[in-house]
């Protein structure tokens, strides 16, 4: 596909759990690859590249320390992570600077079910990180298609529908989507 004539799909089911202090996003998706496929996709910096909002140093598929390099445009900031739990090809779980990701992948008659859980500090930027894995899982989907549109980060987002997906996710989520 070519990288203009991309556009994200509607918004997806998503859910917002209070989590002690902190707030968990569940975001899930079906995805038409087999696990072991999607895993790859989650895992291997060279396929992480290709869709994910950052850069990682190494292969996320095994546990320890690695560095995840958020880039926007020219700019690129490391930030460290801890991968927790890796059970291939079911389970990842990694800390990203202060947030937590797990991705938890079911196989299903179609390919997989995708259940992101991403928990963070502010309720409020709840909305924007669904747009946000909601743009970068589209394109991952059509990196895992064979058509791959390349990854949309950062500032660029916004010209791929990513306010219309913050605004959309808030108002599914019952959040003020003017309070950032």
């Amino acid at each position: 596909m070519e990288r203009d004539a991309f556009r994200p799909g509607p918004p997806g089911e998503v859910d917002c759990v209070a989590d002690d202090d902190r707030w968990t996003l569940v975001l899930v998706r079906e995805l038409r690859h087999p696990p072991a496929t999607v895993w790859s996709a989650l895992t291997e910096p060279e396929r992480l590249r290709e869709w994910a909002p950052f850069l990682a140093d190494r292969d996320l598929g095994a546990t320890g320390p690695a560095v995840l390099t958020l880039v926007d445009g020219e700019t690129a900031v490391e930030q460290p992570a801890t991968v927790r739990q890796a059970e291939p090809p079911r389970l990842l779980e990694y800390t990203w600077g202060g947030d937590l990701l797990r991705w938890e992948l079911a196989p299903t008659d179609g390919g997989t079910r995708l259940t992101l859980r991403h928990t963070v500090a502010d309720r409020e930027v709840v909305p924007m990180v669904a747009a946000g894995w909601h743009l970068c899982l589209d394109v991952a989907g059509h990196l895992l298609d064979g058509d791959p549109v390349g990854p949309i980060r950062g500032a660029e987002a916004k010209n791929f529908g990513w306010p219309e997906l913050r605004d959309a996710y808030a108002r599914s989520l019952g959040i003020d989507p003017g309070r950032r």
